[in-house]
């Protein structure tokens, strides 16, 4: 019999959805989900067609973190231990840095760093009775590397609330924490997403890429740095065939046609 992948993909007009598919460990990071991650999300950055990404949870769950039945199975080995947090890093990071804008679409529970793949996309819309947590404290393992990722997402006490006591905070709390942008009916969950998706993708793919990376750059500097880089990019992107067809588009009362140039 043919093993079931590890990531499904589905293409719909520019939309790439990814949905995790373990769906019987409540979709657990393992290495080999890790790396199915990691090189999906390579081949989207190369692919002029793919505009926006939706990372999903197949099954009844978006993501429970990490596979602590794996981990337990490897005897702790600290060779794999290194690679297992290293690549996670790295995936994690390839969210932030990938050109497209990337939702998560959140159902069940997102704990740990299932928490920590919500928080490194930059949206999220969750089904109204979705939950979240980085209990990593309960279990003697904080969450020291989805903590990272939910820093920069939510208010100082909000993480440290959740870090401290791993307690499972339902999707309103998640809401008013700013770790998700909306929520959702669970049964309008999927056809929502999918339709702000595409209204993304209908911008100029340059454009896109260019906010994107300058939203994540402007946030590290102080700020007489971030307006004078922010300044930079504007005027460069005023340079793009896209930027002045906009522009024209704008006020010639017409719909632009974009060249990602």
């Amino acid at each position: 019999m043919t093993e079931e992948p590890f990531l499904i993909r589905a293409d719909d007009e520019g939309v790439v959805t990814l949905i995790l598919n373990r769906p019987k460990s409540r979709n657990g990071l393992s290495l080999d989900m890790l790396r199915a991650l990691r090189a999906a999300l390579a081949e989207i950055e190369a692919d002029a067609n793919a505009r926006v990404v939706i990372l999903a949870g197949g099954g009844p769950a978006f993501c429970a973190g990490h596979d602590l039945k794996e981990l337990r199975g490897r005897n702790y080995d600290p060779s794999y231990v290194d690679e297992l947090f290293a690549l996670c890093a790295e995936v994690m990071q390839a969210i932030v840095t990938l050109s497209k804008p990337v939702i998560a679409r959140v159902h069940g529970v997102a704990t740990a760093a299932g928490a920590q793949l919500v928080a490194s996309a930059d949206l999220a819309f969750a089904a109204a009775d979705a939950r979240f947590a980085t209990p990593g404290v309960n279990i003697g393992l904080f969450c020291s590397t989805p903590m990272v990722a939910l820093s920069r997402n939510v208010a100082p006490k909000h993480a440290m609330q959740m870090l401290l006591s791993g307690d499972l905070i339902d999707a309103p709390a998640a809401l008013r924490f700013g770790l998700v942008n909306e929520l959702v009916p669970a049964e309008a969950l999927e056809a929502h997403t999918l339709a702000f998706a595409k209204k993304i993708a209908s911008k100029s793919p340059l454009t896109l890429a260019i906010g994107k990376k300058a939203f994540y750059r402007q946030a590290e500097l102080p700020l007489a740095e971030a307006y004078a880089y922010t300044r930079e990019v504007m005027a460069e992107n005023l340079k793009a065939q896209d930027a002045r067809e906009g522009i024209g588009a704008f006020l010639d009362k017409r719909a632009p046609v974009w060249t990602g140039r």
